[in-house]
């Protein structure tokens, strides 16, 4: 039955999110918080099917940590999940992206409609740069900048692996940052098409203001990400402890 219903998500899914592309496709030349209402429009729909069909809830624990002005987000990313799922929990997301994703039809053509922040990774300093310049850009526009700093995903309970691009950008923006835990991995496991059933959990967590010393607001983000989704791990570990979570 749990494969059953995750190939029926997954089919559902793939169905849906062409549907928005192709259907939606208009939306290129429309304004850009038309795209993103699309954009929003497109995650609460997937979210709905994967409620019903996997039996996959979610659960936004403080919310009220995200301040109502632009602002630097440093999310946990353990799976697919976290690319689609949390855009309708902000108000103007503008996410750290691979640049090459924008050759990808209609899906690249729309990141860069949203005005998603595109990274080169051949030049390190000069991406660096460039990534600093189109955040404030972003941030001039109160809108939130939301990095994963480990760059790709991790299975819960892995050793972390942060990048140092969320310091630079700490930095360089000179704004408040909000660190995020969450526990997606364990429901939306990677290299897997199983979806199980129970509730994802994404935790905003105490923000940290600007100005910190490097190796603090590093050892600061980090430890409180860290520690959280230990927390959150264990939490789904104690309600589902027949369950492999990694």
């Amino acid at each position: 039955m749990l494969m059953l219903r995750s190939l029926l998500f997954a089919a559902a899914f793939y169905i849906m999110t062409a549907l928005f592309l192709v259907l939606g496709s208009w939306l290129l030349l429309a304004p850009r918080s038309w795209a993103m209402a699309g954009l929003k429009a497109h995650a609460i729909t997937i979210l709905w099917l994967l409620k019903w069909i996997a039996g996959t809830k979610l659960e936004v624990r403080g919310q009220e940590n995200l301040p109502n002005e632009g602002c630097l987000v440093v999310a946990k990313h353990q799976s697919a999940w976290d690319t689609f799922a949390l855009i309708p929990l902000f108000r103007d997301p503008a996410i750290v992206l691979k640049d090459e994703l924008k050759w990808i039809p209609f899906y690249g053509w729309f990141c860069v409609k949203f005005q998603h922040i595109l990274v080169k990774r051949d030049r390190a300093a000069v991406a660096l740069k460039r990534m600093i310049a189109d955040a404030k850009t972003r941030i001039d526009d109160n809108r939130e900048v939301i990095i994963f700093p480990e760059g790709t995903r991790q299975a819960p309970g892995a050793p972390p692996a942060y990048k140092p691009g969320y310091v630079a950008l700490y930095e360089g923006l000179g704004v408040m940052c909000v660190p995020v835990a969450l526990n997606s991995g364990v429901y939306w496991p990677r290299r897997s098409i199983l979806r199980l059933p129970g509730t994802i959990v994404v935790e905003f967590l105490e923000p940290i203001p600007p100005g910190l010393p490097r190796k603090a607001f590093k050892t600061s983000v980090e430890s409180a990400i860290e520690a959280a989704s230990a927390r959150l791990l264990a939490e789904t570990q104690a309600d589902r402890p027949d369950h492999d979570h990694t």
